[in-house]
């Protein structure tokens, strides 16, 4: 229900088998994890800022999410030493025909751009070709309707695939890294949307989905008791995800956490109301209320 439309061009690419590493822009936080994790047949292995998991607890569910952490040297020096370990776990997902999910920009960043890439792609690349792994890197491009607002569109643009014979003559590590990063941006810079995110019009051109009249007419009342039974969940939780994201790119990520981790409860909470107050099985007209939402998320505005 968070996503209205899924677009992507070459759909066969999901059900890819590993070594692969998934080398993509980053431009909405943990969100852009889940995305790749839900659409790939196998299992993806995401690479997250190492500050992240610096509690404990949330360390422990980033891991179980079958994320790994990565350091920039904003982080602190010290820390470096540990990506060294996170490269070693991915090599070993590698030959184990595993998938790892990389962010080449780094940083995350909401906006329609490509930013100049990191060194850290290339150094996993060039390093697991080095130890005779057969790995192939994908050049994915993830652009969003929107980075505040729930049943959004997404276009997933995928790139040709880069294999180590593609480097060309040995060359020394150093020109490797950049010869392999040119190769990469080259390749990213038409699948990442160029948008100002003043001009709504183009946005609207790029993204906006047409919904029929029928749709319109046959979802209206379901639209409608969607958004009257939704509204005491979603404000808050919009609240709390403004709080605490609205200054860091994260707000988006933060809202769909709150809402996937709420949403059984509000449904559970709603299901024990309405079979206290009435006889019979009318608590089961709870579980119409996904229908509901998904109904008023095909008719809202989307721009």
């Amino acid at each position: 229900m968070y996503c209205r439309q899924l677009r992507v061009s070459h759909s066969a690419y999901f059900s890819l088998e590993g070594p692969l590493l998934i080398a993509s822009n980053h431009p909405n936080s943990f969100l852009d994890a889940i995305v790749f994790s839900v659409l790939f047949k196998r299992p993806v292995h995401s690479l997250a800022r190492g500050d992240a998991f610096k509690n404990k607890w949330l360390a422990s569910i980033l891991r179980s999410l079958n994320m790994l952490p990565v350091y920039r040297s904003s982080e602190g020096v010290q820390n470096m030493d540990y990506n060294y370990s996170t490269f070693d776990k991915c090599k070993e997902i590698f030959k184990n025909k595993g998938i790892v999910l990389i962010f080449s920009e780094g940083r995350c960043i909401n906006e329609w751009h490509l930013r100049s890439l990191k060194k850290g792609t290339a150094r996993l690349a060039l390093s697991s070709w080095q130890d005779g792994i057969d790995l192939t890197v994908l050049p994915t491009g993830v652009n969003y309707q929107s980075f505040s607002v729930f049943g959004k569109n997404i276009h997933i643009n995928f790139g040709s695939e880069i294999k180590k014979e593609e480097m060309g003559e040995e060359m020394g590590f150093g020109k490797s890294l950049l010869f392999f990063n040119q190769k990469l941006q080259a390749q990213l810079e038409p699948l990442v949307y160029e948008l100002n995110k003043e001009d709504k019009g183009t946005l609207a051109q790029t993204f906006e989905m047409h919904v029929p009249a029928y749709q319109k007419l046959l979802l209206f009342m379901p639209a409608f008791i969607g958004y009257c039974c939704h509204l005491p969940l979603y404000l808050p939780l919009k609240m709390i995800a403004k709080k605490y994201g609205h200054k860091n790119d994260h707000y988006d990520s933060i809202l769909f956490g709150l809402l996937f981790t709420c949403y059984p409860f509000y449904l559970l909470l709603g299901g024990v109301l309405i079979n206290e107050f009435t006889e019979g099985s009318w608590w089961m007209i709870i579980l119409l209320l996904p229908f509901c939402a998904w109904s008023f998320m095909r008719l809202k505005k989307q721009f």
